[in-house]
């Protein structure tokens, strides 16, 4: 018989200059499909697109026993307001190299090329995941139905982020 489902309690933040609560699709769908997946949401916000004002909130759910898992949403690309990666990299205690890498090959078959603008990011800091995604509802999706579904589901084998967070479970993945 195969062990439950351990829910995570996940933060989610919309870095946008123009979104509201009212407009955040893509922070809506994260939390549609984090909830449909048996998580728990540990909070939500809305930031404008400013490297300490992003950095002030994920650094405050680093520091909150009661955030496993931080994903953000907006701010990755190459304009002169994004500054997601930015904000967030100095907070990482380990960096997931690999994300970025896998996000933007399951990205290219549905955007092709446009992709390699993707500055998303995935890391560990004080026992917390933390993965920053691009700001629109499409990579959401790509993000959580092609990498995050399986990483943050405790049942996941040979290995999966969601052992590393469980305080039960430790660094056994």
């Amino acid at each position: 018989m195969s062990d439950p489902m351990i829910p995570l309690r996940v933060a989610v933040l919309t870095v946008s200059d123009t979104r509201t609560d009212e407009t955040d699709r893509s922070g809506q769908a994260l939390v549609e499909r984090l909830t449909g997946a048996g998580h728990r949401l540990a909070d939500k916000q809305i930031v404008i697109d400013d490297v300490y004002r992003i950095r002030a909130v994920v650094a405050g759910w680093i520091a909150d026993p009661e955030v496993q898992v931080i994903l953000t949403t907006g701010g990755t690309g190459f304009t002169g307001r994004d500054s997601t990666p930015e904000a967030v990299s100095v907070l990482l205690d380990k960096q997931i190299e690999g994300f970025g890498e896998l996000f933007r090959h399951l990205s290219w078959q549905e955007i092709g090329s446009s992709t390699i603008q993707s500055r998303c990011l995935g890391g560990l800091a004080n026992a917390t995941v933390v993965f920053c995604l691009p700001g629109s509802t499409g990579a959401c999706r790509t993000a959580w139905d092609g990498i995050l579904a399986e990483q943050l589901d405790s049942r996941h084998k040979p290995c999966n982020f969601a052992n590393l967070v469980i305080p039960e479970r430790g660094q056994h993945g």
